[in-house]
């Protein structure tokens, strides 16, 4: 177990440069260990300078006296772990502030050490990468999914705002894994479901496929231990029975390719256990049954020695049909580039070849670390440095739009699995999609803009739904129009996080715009059964009226006044009465002829002022579904705490309930005189059960101009007699009576009514 040590009031030398001289044969021995392994860390710092390494060893002196006494659950001294963290981080060649944050990242947590003092010790930069790996290490995953969310949101923007950061972390989880089996059995289950779940994926989004193989096989192990050891010991004799065809493969590789004269480096892969299993899962097979257990990756000098490399390959042995993927020409979502073949081999096993160059071994291997293995090799590293760089600033940009947890993290999990589907626009340029994404995610990568006015869509010159999935090859053409806004049920379908966040952010928008003009016109109203004719203007002698309105309120502005009253934050008659004593005390006199109309005119059992309705409302006015009432009803508006108004009938049960127990959040509604849209009604129709009777009440609906928006039924449809639910759009009360007569004029129809 971890202990808290205070930190030394001096640094004086670490235990590597002169172990303790009592404490025993063991003290000496763990300082020895921790001494040796970071020698060496050193030996694989040489892509430094030797300032550089100084201050390394600096930050280790530093941490090894801030850690003394502490020892792991495996008993070695605990300094071992800041060190195999920074040995992680010095294979991706990362720069020396970061491998001073690995060796220093558990001393704020454990050791009592401050920002302040590595600030001073180390600088700036250094004691940021260490403050955001310490409140990373904070997180808690098993908690309620609304804190879960929280911490999800902190890590992910964490990593957004220095990348550094999420690579030390996955470091710090790789070792933490590797060591698992010394902690307790009991919190196996937590820490893997966590990796598995998470840190991987992170791993697989940002191109560290090597990180993300070993943390998927290593959660594997402590998760099903039964099941690793079993394929493991599976694995082992295959390999045994199949080292003279992997030999003999080899041997006919190397060959092929030393008659073409070209230079190449090959490496076997074998498949990992985790992705076996995976495999045999998901396709129900036996382990005999998966075939592409082992391949080889050929790393050839340039990319046209790659295609040259496919056609040795596919001349000494048969390629298996459509087991070929280009992913040099369309890379993936995290920078990865390869060509695969699978091809049959001797006695008719499945080979997959990977044939790439070296820089695209390195990204494909270590990802957005590639950026520094590039700086460390003296590459141009701007291919490298993109890698990633879009997936990270729209975590940013989405959480700029959303600032709820919960809703952030659904936005962005289903980013972090990157299997994609590749689609062109018109003018053939390539646009890499999550899997399922649909038309409108589309709309949206290419712009906000673009995706705000969508209006139609093309597939392959053919119209097509918006909610049409995008499937590999497809040409897409967005049709915009200046009138076309958002809808609310593209929530229901689009895919991307990006999408999702850009489409609420605009609806609340509107919403809140709309609102601010409801909460306008009930002032108003307020304010005329009040006396008062209007309104003061916020300028001249009125701005000392609205200055004092504000701060009794407790709103910013005048706008975010009317949009609280709008959403049903605050009652119009409440805030109209303050109103009316402020302007009285500036010699604003009520109209006492005024006040009798509006009082006297008013709904007895309603508080605030009237509203007429007539469908253009938008977000700012919602028609309960309860009731779902529409023009001809008689209706009462009731402004619900943060929701806008809501309308109801005034038979309705829901509402009376409302009214009985929050009567003041109540206003007067009534209908235009010319709706502007149709309205959604609810019948029930029943029938007895007969061929052709749905279409032909379809059809009678049609004949009335109704639309059918929704329709349902009973589950057991074999019932003589069965009730159709629908839900229709009519202009009126008198529209829906004219569909429900000749509804019954259908023979097959018994009853049919509104609900």
């Amino acid at each position: 177990m971890k202990s808290a040590l205070k930190t030394p009031t001096s640094l004086g030398s670490s235990q590597a440069d002169a172990p303790p001289a009592s404490g025993g044969d063991a003290a000496a021995a763990a300082a020895n260990a921790a001494a040796a392994s970071f020698a060496a860390l050193t030996d694989n710092l040489d892509y430094l300078d030797p300032a550089s390494i100084e201050l390394v060893r600096q930050a280790y002196r530093y941490a090894d006296t801030a850690h003394l006494g502490q020892l792991r659950n495996s008993g070695e001294p605990y300094i071992t772990h800041p060190i195999a963290v920074a040995a992680q981080c010095a294979t991706w060649k990362l720069d020396a502030q970061a491998l001073m944050a690995a060796l220093l990242h558990d001393a704020m947590e454990d050791c009592g050490i401050t920002k302040a003092d590595l600030i001073e010790r180390f600088g700036l930069p250094v004691a940021e990468l260490v403050d955001g790996l310490t409140k990373l290490d904070k997180l808690q995953f098993d908690t309620r999914e609304e804190n879960q969310a929280e911490s999800f949101r902190k890590m992910l923007l964490a990593m957004a705002r220095d990348v550094r950061v999420i690579l030390i972390k996955l470091a710090d989880r790789t070792h933490n894994m590797r060591t698992l089996s010394d902690m307790p059995r009991s919190k196996w289950k937590r820490i893997s479901s966590e990796t598995i779940e998470i840190y991987a994926p992170i791993a697989h989004r940002l191109g560290l496929n090597q990180t993300f193989r070993e943390l998927q096989d290593l959660s594997f192990r402590h998760l099903h231990p039964w099941r690793y050891a079993t394929l493991s010991k599976a694995i082992h004799k295959a390999r045994s029975r199949r080292r003279d065809l992997i030999q003999k493969v080899q041997a006919d590789v190397d060959s092929v390719f030393a008659k073409a004269g070209m230079k190449v480096r090959l490496a076997g892969r074998e498949k990992t256990l985790y992705a076996i299993y995976q495999k045999m899962m998901l396709k129900h097979l036996s382990f005999a049954q998966v075939t592409d257990l082992y391949g080889f990756r050929v790393i050839v000098p340039s990319i046209i020695d790659c295609y040259t490399g496919l056609g040795l390959l596919h001349q000494m042995y048969k390629p298996v049909p459509s087991k070929f993927k280009d992913h040099i020409a369309i890379a993936k979502l995290n920078g990865y580039q390869s060509l695969h073949t699978t091809l049959v081999g001797p006695s008719g096993i499945n080979i997959e070849f990977q044939l790439r160059t070296e820089e695209m071994h390195i990204i494909a291997e270590a990802g957005v670390a590639a950026h520094w293995l590039y700086k460390a090799q003296e590459h141009d590293g701007t291919a490298a440095e993109r890698l990633g760089t879009q997936w990270l600033q729209s975590l940013l940009d989405i959480q700029n739009e959303t600032r709820d947890a919960a809703e952030f993290w659904d936005h962005v999990k289903v980013d972090l699995f990157p299997d994609a589907v590749y689609v062109f626009t018109p003018k053939s340029q390539i646009m890499a999609m999550p899997q399922g994404a649909t038309v409108v995610d589309f709309a949206y990568a290419i712009h906000s803009n673009v995706g705000n006015r969508t209006s139609a869509a093309k597939i392959n010159n053919e119209q097509v739904p918006l909610r049409t999935e995008l499937k590999n090859g497809d040409v897409v053409e967005i049709i915009t129009t200046a009138e076309a806004t958002p809808n609310p049920a593209w929530l229901g379908f689009v895919r991307t996080g990006r999408a999702r966040s850009k489409i609420r952010h605009y609806l609340k928008t509107l919403a809140h715009s709309e609102s601010e003009g409801l909460g306008e016109k009930l002032l108003t109203q307020a304010l005329r059964a009040e006396g008062i004719e209007g309104l003061p203007s916020e300028d001249g002698n009125t701005k000392v009226i609205w200055d004092k309105l504000l701060r009794f309120t407790g709103s910013h502005s005048r706008d975010e006044l009317m949009t609280d009253i709008g959403l049903g934050k605050r009652v119009a008659s409440i805030v109209a009465k303050r109103l009316t004593v402020l302007m009285s005390e500036h010699g604003h006199r009520p109209d006492a002829l005024l006040m009798t109309r509006e009082r006297y005119t008013s709904h007895e059992t309603v508080s605030q002022g009237g509203l007429s309705l007539d469908g253009s409302e938008n977000a700012s006015v919602q028609y309960a579904r309860c009731c779902r009432p529409i023009p001809g009803d008689n209706i009462i508006g009731y402004l619900g705490r943060g929701e806008g108004l809501v309308v109801h009938t005034a038979q309705c049960a829901t509402a009376q309930k409302l009214q009985h127990r929050d009567s003041e959040r109540f206003i007067t509604v009534d209908w235009a005189e010319e709706p502007t849209r149709l309205f959604e009604a609810g019948i029930v129709v029943t029938i007895s059960n007969g061929k052709g009777v749905l279409a032909r009440i379809a059809s009678e609906l049609a004949g009335t101009e109704v639309d059918i928006l929704h329709v349902d039924m009973d589950d057991e449809v074999a019932l003589d007699t069965i009730d159709l639910r629908f839900v229709v759009a009519v202009r009126d009360q008198t529209h829906l009576e004219t569909a429900l007569r000749n509804l019954h004029r259908v023979p097959a129809v018994l009853r049919a009514s509104r609900r």
